[in-house]
């Protein structure tokens, strides 16, 4: 044990000698890291189970959160997909636009300018274009107005403006219609697109007429809309802004027939849209939402109204100085006196319907039509008309009446076809209205009398005489004061408009022979095959008989009425027709025969049933005509250069109650007239006083078994009882 303890030991000094001393702390690398002392693990907690309800609400949250992210993925890929569709759709509408001069004018027909003798215009029909404008000729006011009312960040926006469709579907919805529907927040180059029916032409062959493509270019659907706004902003590229405005400006529809700002400025003011003052440009901007409503020439003070919104507006936004604004509303537009006539009314129709349809109603070129119209006769005419209503017709009577005043020629120079006279297109009571003349028929059997060498002097038996009227029975008419005179000259039985020796000498000269002597001067309508014809139991227009009296007038001449003196394209000068510069035909009796008529006629007013009818100073000559029961009254005379003729009844035949044609028409005719002849110096009538010579002949009535009548009973029951 002892030698090997020795061994080692001596084994350890002998290593020791070759290296150093062990030590513990050099048992181990120096990279090697130092072992931390482990930590006291807690004992692992248990996930409590989710039950039912968390494993619902997680199954919930992990549902939501796919589908946000799966609609985050397709709104934004939907997005490039529809951003790349509207570029596609705003390319190709930006490609298909078509040169701005061939969108200015859009119209598929034309129109009918109407002057009066004097050259002045008084009349428009059909869709009226003033010639091209742009931004640049149009008055700054005007540009303003347009802007500032229609589109205030016209010059901002891209076609569209956001905030302007918020603010009117917000307005629709509280005015409790849907969000499309009234306010549409359109900027004005959408309401252009609009007016190009989105780049689809008029085709007559697809709508019935423009008036029904229009209505359908202005639908309002969604896809409608959608479609609009792509148009539109393919405007924004294709166009400047001042470019879309140009067309803006051309094209609006602005009332009264007026096409573009330039047409309206005349029709509406008489000045060209270079010219227009801020009140004049406001009231044209305040037409454009609702231009047939809101036209000056249907109510000028609520025109007024709308302008001087317009001007309230041109004064926020800085197109007006306060100074400015205040001056606009202070003196705001009135109408030129063209405008104020209310497009010519019933002349102006009637001209229309007489003049070639191909270049009047159908046109598709714009015409110039210099007509015979005397303005200021037209004038006097309505305010004669007008007065007596006033003054001397019961308050709230329909009772109609109808004036109409025309030259020796049958130049027709003022036509009232009713009370009002600021409609277009109304029954014309002067050309339309076929109507029983009753005894103003009388002077066309004066006329065959003294054209077969009768003299006024000359004497006819004013006493009871019957006829037999084949199929009728005897017929025995009698006079309007119900007594007899016996044997009375032509001059005092036309004076006193009586009834019996009209018709012994209608019958005495022959029936046929009247007939023609009335249809020679113009009386087209059928004539009565009996002896009731001298009674004016036939029917006829005013302007018939109007006309017939002109060739009494003229010195025995037949008379064509007229209104059209020539007739030419906008732009031209020389026309394409024009009239003689008269309405004289063929000779119907005698001069002689003409005057002396005249004379007997102006007997009448003078001391006659037209007495009511007198004007100091002046010859007049005439004849009243009332018929069974007053339903017609009529009074029709002339001076030494004009013929009026005055109709009165009611539109449904009802009988007049107080009224002859020597009494309220006889009135008209004065009002008028008075008014007309007023400043002048009288003219004679050309009319030759009778002799002293007479036949010494009475004539008498007789009976007449012979005459082969075919008038019916229901004819008959219409003789004139009066004058």
């Amino acid at each position: 044990m002892e030698k090997t303890d020795t061994n080692v030991s001596e084994q350890s000094m002998s290593n020791n000698k070759k290296r150093g001393p062990l030590v513990a702390d050099k048992r181990y690398s120096k990279t090697a890291p130092k072992k931390k002392p482990a930590a006291k693990r807690r004992p692992a907690k248990r996930k409590p189970s989710r039950g039912p309800i968390g494993w619902l609400v997680a199954t919930i949250k992990a549902a939501i959160g796919f589908v946000l992210r799966l609609i985050w993925k397709l709104m934004w890929r939907g997005a490039v997909v529809l951003g790349v569709i509207l570029g596609i759709g705003i390319y190709y509408f930006a490609s298909q636009m078509p040169p701005i001069d061939t969108l200015i004018d859009g119209r598929a027909r034309g129109s009918v300018t109407m002057t009066d003798e004097a050259g002045a215009v008084y009349a428009w029909r059909g869709d009226q274009f003033g010639g091209m404008i742009t931004t640049n000729t149009v008055s700054a006011h005007l540009k303003n107005a347009v802007v500032a009312s229609e589109d205030k960040r016209f010059y901002r926006h891209f076609g569209l403006s956001p905030r302007g469709i918020a603010s009117a579907v917000r307005i629709n919805l509280r005015a409790g219609r849907g969000p499309l529907s009234g306010n549409g927040g359109s900027t004005i180059t959408q309401q252009v697109a609009k007016l190009l029916c989105l780049g689809v032409p008029y085709d007559p062959n697809t709508w019935a007429s423009e008036r029904e493509y229009e209505a359908d270019c202005r639908r309002t659907t969604l896809w409608r809309k959608v479609k609009e706004a792509v148009y539109a902003m393919g405007m924004e590229v294709a166009y400047t802004k001042d470019e879309i405005l140009t067309i803006y400006l051309n094209r609006a529809y602005l009332g009264a027939g007026s096409r573009g700002f330039e047409a309206a400025a005349q029709r509406y003011f008489g000045k060209s849209a270079a010219e227009v003052t801020p009140a004049e440009g406001a009231m044209l901007s305040s037409l454009l939402p609702a231009p047939s409503s809101r036209a000056p020439t249907r109510d000028l003070v609520r025109a007024q109204q709308y302008a001087a919104v317009v001007v309230g507006l041109m004064e926020a936004q800085g197109y007006l100085s306060n100074s400015a604004a205040s001056e606009a509303r202070a003196n705001p537009a009135t109408l030129s006196a063209a405008a104020e006539q209310k497009a010519g009314g019933y002349f102006a129709d009637w001209v229309m319907a007489s003049g070639p349809e191909f270049f009047t109603r159908n046109t598709t070129e714009d015409v110039i039509i210099k007509t015979t119209l005397d303005q200021r006769i037209q004038r006097a005419a309505e305010d004669g008309l007008q007065w007596v209503f006033d003054n001397k017709v019961t308050t709230g009577s329909q009772a109609q009446a109808a004036i109409v005043v025309m030259s020796a020629d049958g130049a027709v120079r003022a036509m009232v076809g009713g009370r009002d006279n600021t409609v277009t297109g109304a029954f014309n009571r002067a050309t339309q209205a076929r109507r029983q003349t009753g005894s103003a028929f009388k002077p066309f059997v004066y006329a065959t009398a003294l054209d077969l060498g009768m003299s006024p002097n000359d004497l006819v038996d004013d006493a009871p005489t019957c006829w037999t009227v084949r199929g009728s029975g005897e017929w025995c008419p009698a006079n309007y004061d119900r007594k007899f005179k016996g044997p009375v000259t032509l001059t005092q039985a036309l004076v006193e408009s009586r009834n019996i020796p009209a018709v012994i000498l209608s019958e005495q000269m022959g029936r046929e022979i009247v007939r023609n002597v009335a249809t020679g001067f113009g009386i087209e309508s059928d004539l009565a095959a009996g002896p009731a014809l001298a009674l004016g139991v036939s029917e006829s227009t005013l302007i018939e008989m109007t006309g017939a009296f002109a060739g009494i007038l003229n010195g025995g001449s037949s008379v064509t009425p007229y209104g059209l003196v020539e007739l030419r394209f906008q732009g031209d000068d020389e026309p394409l027709m024009d009239s003689t510069g008269t309405g004289i035909g063929e000779r119907v009796i005698q001069e002689k025969a003409a005057r002396e008529l005249t004379w007997m006629m102006s007997r009448v007013v003078a001391e006659g049933t037209g007495r009511r009818a007198q004007i100091d100073g002046w010859d007049i000559a005439g004849k009243s005509g009332t018929t069974q029961a007053a339903r017609d009254a009529w009074f029709i005379a002339f001076t030494g250069d004009y013929v009026t003729g005055v109709w009165m009844g009611y539109d449904d035949n009802r009988p007049l109650t107080g009224v002859t044609g020597g009494g309220l028409p006889a009135d008209i005719w004065r009002e008028t007239m008075t008014r007309v002849l007023a400043d002048q110096q009288p003219t004679p009538l050309p009319m030759q006083a009778p002799g002293n010579t007479t036949s010494g002949t009475v004539l008498g009535g007789g009976t007449t078994d012979e005459i082969a009548d075919q008038v019916l009973m229901d004819v008959l029951n219409g003789i004139l009882e009066g004058n």
